[in-house]
């Protein structure tokens, strides 16, 4: 397996929760290494920008004033296979259908309510990391 780089999301409800550290240490229980991390509180520009893709669905404008309700902690994570790796921590993105001992099996309270974003595809990690951080933000530690 390639080394990858991840981004990860801690979202307003979560950190509102006080989950950063139950979180983190699932993240990195899970072989991933976190080597850069900022928080932040996300403008309504910066939501518009970072969820593009997202654009003209129906869930738009209400994801944007989610992201823009509170502080989010945005991280790089670090490691073989990260995306995939991430993505089986986090669970499934829909409500109630997120695997047992995920982040979002233990913390979702809506699909919107989430707690966590992670990249899906290494195009997207690469775009969504460069959003936030760059190059001299990020200490690789493998």
């Amino acid at each position: 397996m390639a080394m990858e780089r991840t981004l990860s999301i801690i979202k307003p409800d979560a950190v509102q929760n006080n989950l950063i550290g139950i979180i983190n240490t699932q993240i990195e229980e899970a072989g991933l290494l976190i080597v850069a991390a900022k928080m932040l509180r996300m403008s309504r520009v910066q939501a518009r920008g970072f969820y593009v893709i997202h654009q003209g669905k129906p869930f738009y404008h209400d994801l944007v004033a989610f992201m823009t309700s509170g502080p989010v902690l945005v991280q790089v994570l670090e490691a073989e296979d990260a995306i995939n790796r991430y993505r089986k921590v986090m669970g499934a993105t829909m409500f109630g259908n997120a695997e047992p001992g995920t982040i979002r099996a233990k913390f979702a309270t809506s699909t919107k309510n989430n707690a966590v974003h992670g990249s899906d595809s290494l195009k997207n990690a690469k775009r969504e990391i460069k959003f936030f951080f760059a190059q001299h933000e990020i200490y690789s530690r493998t």
